[in-house]
């Protein structure tokens, strides 16, 4: 399988270009979108989000993850082997806290170059085939080099900043809630918001946060958008 990871935007033009690379090149592999709207630019946050959902990839897949704003600058593409788990895309912390996070890293510079690579998307023209030859079997074929190490390390470590905001409104942090005690509150923006183990226990309209379906720490409030009542966006500090 190939799961895709942008912030390309469901409804731009993009994603269907990467994937008819896919089809072409890989046209028995299924693809799964897994997210196209990580917050644009934001190479952290993606790092984090991707680390999060790549808990629930499967073994021997192919992740294809780009939030790339430095795209056609000098940072270089790379393919990592993480757990079992193949992800491709920028040398630029995107991938590293998902490597960090393993226990079997191994990471490789793309040697493959296509014979038509546009300077502003190397997802559909560089990463998508790379991916494509990856899930095929044909990992010869992508001219793979090892390296020690990612060029940019963003480290194994929780982020206490809001990541990802869903259509509901609530707010995913990059802070695994398996080692947040449960007694524990948040301040944020003076308000003390407490735990609750889902919405259903909380009041009506109150913030609360809960450990998430991926174990992160989310902060909701039960029938209405955490976003708007406390404005915050990805980036946004969480203590």
């Amino acid at each position: 399988m190939i799961f895709l990871f942008t912030d390309f935007g469901a409804a731009d033009i993009y994603v269907g270009q990467v994937k008819a690379v896919l089809a072409a090149q890989a046209p028995k592999v299924p693809v799964i979108d897994l997210l196209h709207e990580a917050p644009p630019f934001n190479v952290k946050a993606g790092a984090h989000i991707l680390a999060a959902l790549s808990t629930q990839i499967p073994q021997d897949s192919v992740t294809l993850a780009v939030v790339d704003p430095g795209v056609g600058g000098p940072r270089e593409a790379v393919a990592v082997l993480a757990d079992g788990r193949w992800f491709v895309g920028p040398d630029n912390g995107l991938l590293s806290v998902t490597a960090a996070r393993a226990v079997a890293v191994e990471v490789h510079a793309i040697g493959w170059k296509p014979e038509r690579l546009s300077a502003s998307f190397h997802g559909r023209d560089l990463f998508a085939p790379v991916a494509a030859m990856l899930a095929g079997g044909r990992r010869k074929a992508a001219k793979l080099e090892k390296r020690e190490q990612l060029a940019v390390i963003l480290g194994a470590d929780d982020l206490p900043e809001v990541i990802y905001v869903d259509h509901y409104g609530n707010l995913m942090t990059g802070i695994r809630a398996a080692a947040l005690p449960r007694e524990r509150t948040l301040t944020i923006e003076g308000r003390t918001i407490a735990h609750a183990r889902v919405f259903s226990d909380a009041p009506a309209g109150k913030l609360f946060w809960y450990e998430n379906s991926l174990g992160m720490v989310e902060i909701a409030a039960s029938g209405a958008s955490a976003q708007q009542m406390l404005g915050f966006a990805p980036g946004n500090r969480v203590d």
